[in-house]
């Protein structure tokens, strides 16, 4: 979606807001270059909620509400009970033996995959083009920095900037990752129950990464170890480069390519 399109879409505090919630809601709004609206009652809009930011479609409440909460119990679960670093995306990255390595998300979304592996103890640059998805992604980092489980190590082990992900690969002026991560968005044929109710408003949000294929050739000169791509069960290699390794689940697999450095 364009960003003049995105740029549309309100930070409200819907209905009879206390005059805080509205300060919040225009604060959301000027950092990340968006438009405070009052009295939005159709379309997807960013609510400010005391608690929390989220992103809803007004005029279909029963898709629900999504928000970035890394405290969920399903993420807790996943950090508790998940696998450890023989967690596939563990494995994908090449955690095996290694306490910590810098991972650059280029694609970061919601921030799930890049928490799972700040939980097992790597650093994670991630970056998100959206402003709509920033605000909410650097709203669910700001509430996990106060939060008694996880204030302690997250704040030191996820970071995030807000860009194109192809110009920051291009000119990162950072330490070099030793890995770079893509998730970039993939067009959905059919309509089902099961794709999730975050996944249906993004893709009516954002669409499909129209330049993914982009960006493989800037991660492959920036990381130190290895390129790692998350893909459908499916779909077509990134920019048709064949990975060194495939590592194949029921939905996704994860294409891995290695640097002249990596193992």
């Amino acid at each position: 979606m364009p960003d003049s399109i995105i740029q549309h879409i309100p930070v409200t505090a819907l209905q009879h807001p206390v005059p805080e919630l509205v300060m919040l809601a225009q604060k959301s709004a000027a950092k990340w270059g968006l438009t405070y609206q009052d009295n939005v009652d159709s379309g997807l809009a960013l609510i400010q909620q005391a608690s929390h930011l989220e992103l809803r479609q007004l005029d279909e409440p029963k898709v629900g509400a999504v928000k970035v909460d890394f405290t969920s119990d399903a993420l807790t679960f996943r950090r508790l009970h998940g696998g450890g670093k023989k967690e596939s995306i563990a494995r994908a990255i090449g955690l095996k033996g290694k306490d910590s390595l810098h991972v650059l998300d280029a694609t970061a979304g919601l921030g799930r995959d890049a928490f799972v592996l700040a939980s097992l103890g790597c650093v994670v640059d991630m970056i998100e083009r959206s402003p709509v998805v920033a605000a909410l992604l650097q709203d669910g980092l700001d509430r996990a920095a106060i939060d008694q489980q996880l204030s302690s190590w997250l704040p030191a082990r996820m970071r995030l900037y807000h860009g194109v992900a192809k110009d920051l690969l291009n000119n990162w002026q950072g330490t070099h990752p030793d890995v770079v991560y893509l998730d970039p968005m993939f067009p959905h044929r059919k309509k089902s129950a099961a794709v999730k109710k975050e996944m249906r408003l993004f893709q009516q949000l954002l669409g499909p990464d129209e330049d993914a294929d982009l960006l493989l050739a800037p991660a492959l000169a920036l990381a130190k170890n290895r390129v790692v791509v998350k893909r459908p069960s499916g779909a077509p290699f990134l920019a048709g480069k064949k990975p060194q390794i495939e590592m194949l689940g029921k939905a996704n697999r994860f294409d891995v390519y290695l640097t002249q450095s990596g193992n």
